[in-house]
């Protein structure tokens, strides 16, 4: 009887309540709450609110002000493939091969035509943006890993890792960094991740770079398994694989236990689990699950591999204002406590702000 009611594959879920002094202000989803950690900001119902803490699934926030240090949320937004990252890494390649040989306008125009099938405005768009960038930096590309050191309003500082290569990607790379710098300085940091990059940032010193320096082939994966302990994405996924096992019964003798009381079963079982067994099947598991299904740790192993073989190598940038690449990514906490009509304007005073700063370069092209 307790196999058949409770045997399945398809862990429950819910969405989870977000209580202000006693008060709930709105749910999240349960993925949402994965990538949270303690003074994280993000923004609910146009009201910034500071993580506390979880228990179950239920989180104490607090008021807070400024842009949130969480963006906004892409849920079921599918990520980009790796494979297909690259594709596109390729083409940036190309791009910035043809810049630096200083190919015509016309000549670029006609070799984007025929590589991507668009039309003429969208042509030109791809063109306009990637002269941009070019002008006022790097192409990042298969070949160049750009990381661009940007000290944005307040003093905060962010260290920028143009890194296509897709979100789960760039989720597991970003964590071993992070888990590296904080290691180091003592410190937390902010992660903000997209699939075309992701950023770290703090009100001091980070040293992103020499953190990412110290990622080798053979030290990656047991760093980035290092980073998961402790964290709501650990947690929710041993959940899963101790209800699936059978280790915590979803439903015994007529009665179900609801979702906040099997995840705070769950994270006791998971606390005592790594104190007695860190080799313990349903806790290799659900680390497995985390790594390879969650985040993308064989083809992060493979960048790493090509930084370490110099078949990728880095180069770094200091900016003033965000380079064109890196506009969307920087700007998203400020853009979601914006109204749309002070998000464009926004949005145009950072781009006429670069063509300020390549105006020069841009009349030697043309």
């Amino acid at each position: 009887m307790l196999y058949s009611t409770n045997i399945g594959t398809i862990p429950d879920s819910s969405g989870v309540l977000v209580k202000c002094d006693g008060e709930t202000v709105g749910r999240i989803e349960a993925e949402f709450m994965e990538r949270l950690k303690k003074g994280d900001t993000f923004v609910l119902g146009g009201n910034t609110y500071r993580f506390n803490y979880g228990k179950g699934m239920t989180i104490n926030v607090s008021p807070s002000s400024g842009p949130p240090t969480i963006p906004s949320w892409f849920s079921q937004q599918l990520p980009l493939s790796f494979d297909l990252a690259m594709d596109i890494q390729r083409f940036r390649a190309h791009m910035d091969s043809m810049f630096q040989y200083r190919r015509s306008k016309e000549h670029i125009m006609e070799f984007i035509y025929d590589y991507l099938y668009v039309d003429d405005f969208a042509a030109n768009s791809i063109y306009e943006y990637f002269v941009e960038q070019f002008k006022f930096a790097q192409i990042p590309s298969n070949r160049k890993l750009l990381i661009e050191y940007y000290r944005g309003f307040g003093d905060r500082r962010f260290v920028i890792f143009h890194t296509l290569f897709g979100r789960k990607v760039n989720d597991a790379l970003s964590r071993a960094v992070a888990y590296l710098v904080a290691r180091r300085y003592n410190m937390n940091v902010t992660i903000s991740i997209s699939d075309n990059g992701f950023y770290l940032s703090s009100d001091s010193k980070i040293g992103g770079l020499e953190s990412f320096r110290e990622l080798t082939p053979e030290n990656f994966r047991p760093i980035l398994t290092q980073s998961l302990d402790k964290t709501e994405t650990l947690a929710s996924r041993f959940r899963h694989c101790a209800g699936r096992s059978l280790m915590t019964l979803r439903r015994y003798k007529g009665e179900s236990k609801s979702v906040g009381r099997q995840q705070v079963r769950g994270k006791i079982l998971l606390k005592f689990v790594q104190e007695m067994d860190e080799n313990f099947s349903i806790l290799k598991e659900a680390k497995r699950e985390a790594l390879e299904d969650y985040m993308d740790v064989d083809n992060a192993q493979k960048v790493i591999e090509w930084i370490a073989s110099e078949e990728m190598e880095i180069k770094t940038i200091n900016t003033v204002i965000p380079t064109p690449f890196a506009f969307n990514l920087v700007s998203q906490g400020y853009l979601d406590v914006l109204n749309q009509n002070d998000r464009a304007e926004f949005t145009k005073r950072m781009h006429l702000a670069v063509l300020e700063q390549i105006k020069d370069k841009l009349s030697d092209l043309y």
